[in-house]
């Protein structure tokens, strides 16, 4: 009779402890919510957070399971946003205005770039002092003529001296073999790309400084998710935040993440972009704030900018473009 009741006992016990694994593996299950990323460029230090995310584990410890998969050139990251294919993409502020102009409903959740890092890339030879001075003298300016900073430019500077050709999308060569060339770059990425080729030396212009200023790697959800599932953007944002305050802290370990992924960049190229796009991504608005701060009035701005470059039919409402979820 004993041993039939330690056996019983045993028979308990055992099934308790199967019934307890059991709930666990369901809990953890449960906070471990699948979503994709989509980027809309390769793996570079301008996505840095976003691959420290899943480096660091930040991204587990908010319960996510984040696939972040690379874009490229031409991207349909906008599209598949307002498709809702994706859970969540990396576009620009101005990208999001123009979808919402055409009834598409995107909205930005965080701001990593403050200042724009698009800019225009010319030799220092030339010995420009501002960005106008490019659009002074005769030469070649590689550029995407039908954005709203090209139409700006235009606008404000003319384009009566220059010959405006499409962008080379980081192709060097006739930077290095036309000496009045002037192309559109990423302040993070084209210069270091020509430095460590030996061209010429690169001097580059902020397209910010003449006044366009669109926030830039904007992480966007499409609206009609946001309001099925606020809770997913919350976590989504903090671990997006935790993770870039991470990588601008060290970004060592997931710069060699991104290498193994993208070995057309050096290590020394990684190590110097992740240090030159630091104060284009802390500006004294995320010093009083935080990082992916986003504000009404830089909204207003960007759209009224579209609209007066005809960018956009009609506007949009600065506040339906972005929502702080944190």
């Amino acid at each position: 009779m004993r041993h039939i009741l330690l056996l019983l006992a045993s028979c308990i016990i055992l099934c308790g402890c199967k019934k307890e694994s059991a709930e666990n593996a369901s809990e953890n299950t449960s906070v471990s919510t699948p979503v994709v990323l989509q980027l809309n460029w390769k793996p570079e230090p301008q996505f840095g957070g976003f691959y420290a995310g899943n480096v660091e584990g930040v991204f587990a410890r908010h319960g996510l399971a984040v696939d972040v998969r690379e874009g490229g050139k031409g991207a349909p990251t906008i599209q598949m946003l307002a498709a809702n294919q994706v859970e969540f993409g990396i576009v620009s502020a101005d990208e999001i205005v123009t979808a919402r102009s055409k009834g598409n409903d995107v909205v930005g959740l965080f701001a990593v770039y403050q200042t724009c890092p698009q800019g225009l890339m010319t030799r220092k030879s030339r010995g420009f002092k501002k960005i106008g001075d490019i659009f002074k003298a005769e030469g070649t300016v590689a550029m995407e003529r039908g954005l709203t900073y090209a139409l700006l430019m235009e606008s404000k500077f003319g384009f009566g001296k220059v010959k405006i050709v499409p962008s080379p999308f980081g192709n060097l060569s006739v930077y290095q073999s036309d000496p009045n060339y002037a192309m559109q770059c990423f302040v993070t990425s084209e210069p270091l790309a020509a430095k460590k080729v030996g061209a010429p030396e690169p001097q580059t212009f902020l397209i910010a400084d003449a006044g366009y200023n669109p926030y830039t790697t904007v992480l966007a959800i499409n609206g009609k998710r946001l309001t099925e599932n606020p809770d997913v953007a919350k976590h989504m944002v903090a671990a997006v935040r935790e993770s870039w305050e991470a990588y601008l802290k060290d970004p060592k370990r997931t710069n060699a993440a991104m290498g193994e992924l993208n070995p057309t960049m050096d290590a020394a190229t990684f190590e110097e972009s992740a240090k030159v796009q630091i104060p284009l991504i802390q500006t004294p608005d995320t010093q009083t704030s935080k990082l992916g701060v986003m504000t009404d009035a830089r909204w207003k701005t960007l759209i009224d900018q579209m609209v007066e470059f005809k960018a956009i039919d009609s506007a949009v409402q600065p506040g339906d473009c972005y929502k702080l979820v944190d």
